[in-house]
């Protein structure tokens, strides 16, 4: 496997926190990631701009996957300030070292969009995932407007080796459903201020059954 680059080890980790730390996404944030409960799994904790928004009284602890060391370190502040006990585990989505049925939430908020095997991802969370619980989503992906897809496809080569791998045409949902998740409750909207090849969501709460 090739090495990362200087610029995707060094500069997309910054742009990433500085794009995910807008105001239109910590709106987001803080409606998805309260409803966490129990042992909580974070595929791509990043530099950790989901802490401030962890509910105390609900959370036992957090279990914080990053196969990206440098974005984690910039989040070291966050991660000692947090106020619910947080462990950090250097892996990738597709390959969790954590026993099967051992989570009860996990929280997905834009990181499906740029792990390699999404599919492989989905079916770890779900494996990892207790019968019952929760998996909280909030990502960017595919549009339901075709005139919006034709450009998400146009763009996506160029964009994905500009921001470390990140898509903008993905079906998260066609791909959690793929894994096995059951969707509760699902959201699709545009995110204020954005551009629309980026900025469709999905947001919603799907079960592990």
């Amino acid at each position: 496997m090739a090495r990362p680059s200087l610029y995707d080890r060094y500069i997309v980790p910054r742009v990433i926190n500085c794009l995910c730390a807008t105001p239109e996404i910590a709106a987001q944030r803080a409606l998805v990631v309260p409803q966490a409960e129990g042992i909580v799994l974070e595929v791509g904790i990043g530099s950790g701009l989901n802490m401030p928004f962890y509910d105390r009284a609900r959370v036992e602890r957090v279990i914080g996957v990053d196969p990206g060391a440098e974005i984690r370190a910039l989040g070291r502040a966050r991660f000692a300030e947090a106020q619910v006990p947080v462990e950090l585990v250097h892996a990738s989505g597709e390959d969790l070292p954590l026993d099967d049925g051992s989570v009860d939430t996990v929280v997905l908020t834009y990181t499906l969009c740029s792990i390699p095997d999404a599919g492989a991802a989905a079916a770890e969370m779900r494996r990892v995932l207790r019968p019952g619980g929760r998996l909280l989503l909030c990502e960017h992906g595919r549009s339901h407007d075709e005139n919006v897809v034709r450009w998400q496809d146009r763009i996506n080569p160029v964009w994905r080796r500009l921001s470390g791998g990140c898509n903008v045409n993905r079906n998260m949902a066609a791909i959690l459903e793929g894994a096995g998740f059951r969707f509760e409750r699902l959201e699709n909207f545009y995110l204020p201020g954005a551009p629309k090849f980026a900025g469709f969501h999905y947001r919603g709460v799907a079960r592990a059954d």
